[in-house]
């Protein structure tokens, strides 16, 4: 499939983490921080412990997505779907990356990003004319082409599907852990989490019978929380009342 449509969760977890703003991510990791984290993301006999060090990895590499998109699609209308596709190619880069091969993560993450959002201007040229499934899109990092069909046949597709998982078990856990029973309430409904489809704040203001400028205060005050669960920096509180 070449079409990369975000999920609700997903939407969410960007938005958490202030998506297209380098600003609010962690700082990158030094050297030393790397090789351990990675280390211990491939050689850990605890699962969990695993999955923390590649979580880990890929926040603190956030920077890298961003700088990417506004360096090289400063133009494009739509930056935060792009970060969006970057960080999928972020988590490939991790799950993928040999460090005794000698280069640098920031390099080789570089070259899985930039490829993540080429295909997916690939796939959008795609609908505007015949692509044959033997084009050369890109090349690896040996230097052999890259076909569509490669794309379609490759096994990476599972660490996108593995990614959302574990966004979906990280923000939700954030949601139940954090969130008063109001603030729950809200954002499930406001991302289309439970039984039903996202609303917009105005149906959702309906639903329970309170302001849309409540509700908006309600689900700014719950993603603040979100972002602290994080650990990300939140300017002020809000607060409502």
């Amino acid at each position: 499939m070449f079409g990369l449509l975000l999920s609700p969760i997903t939407r969410l977890f960007h938005l958490i983490l202030g998506v297209g703003t380098a600003q609010n991510f962690p700082p990158p990791l030094d050297s030393a921080e790397e090789e351990q984290a990675f280390r211990l993301s491939r050689n850990h006999p605890d699962p969990a412990v695993r999955e923390e060090a590649r979580q880990k990895l890929i926040l603190h590499n956030l920077r890298l997505v961003s700088h990417i998109v506004r360096k090289y699609y400063a133009s494009s209308r739509n930056q935060e779907d792009l970060v969006s596709i970057g960080t999928i190619g972020l988590c490939k880069a991790v799950d993928t990356f040999k460090p005794e091969a000698g280069t640098r993560f920031a390099t080789y993450g570089a070259k899985c990003i930039q490829n993540e959002i080429l295909m997916y201007f690939r796939a959008q040229k795609k609908t505007c004319g015949e692509v044959s499934l033997n084009d050369t899109i890109d090349v690896d990092r040996d230097g052999n082409p890259l076909t569509y069909m490669d794309v379609i046949s490759s096994e990476e597709c599972i660490t996108e599907e593995i990614f959302r998982k574990v966004e979906a078990e990280r923000a939700m856990h954030m949601i139940h852990s954090r969130l008063d029973p109001r603030e729950q309430q809200v954002i499930l409904l406001r991302f289309g989490l439970g039984d039903t489809p996202a609303m917009t704040q105005r149906e959702i203001a309906a639903l329970l019978g309170i302001s849309r400028s409540y509700v908006s205060r309600i689900e700014k005050a719950a993603i603040d929380k979100l972002r602290e669960g994080f650990g990300i920096k939140v300017s002020s509180p809000r607060r409502y009342s």
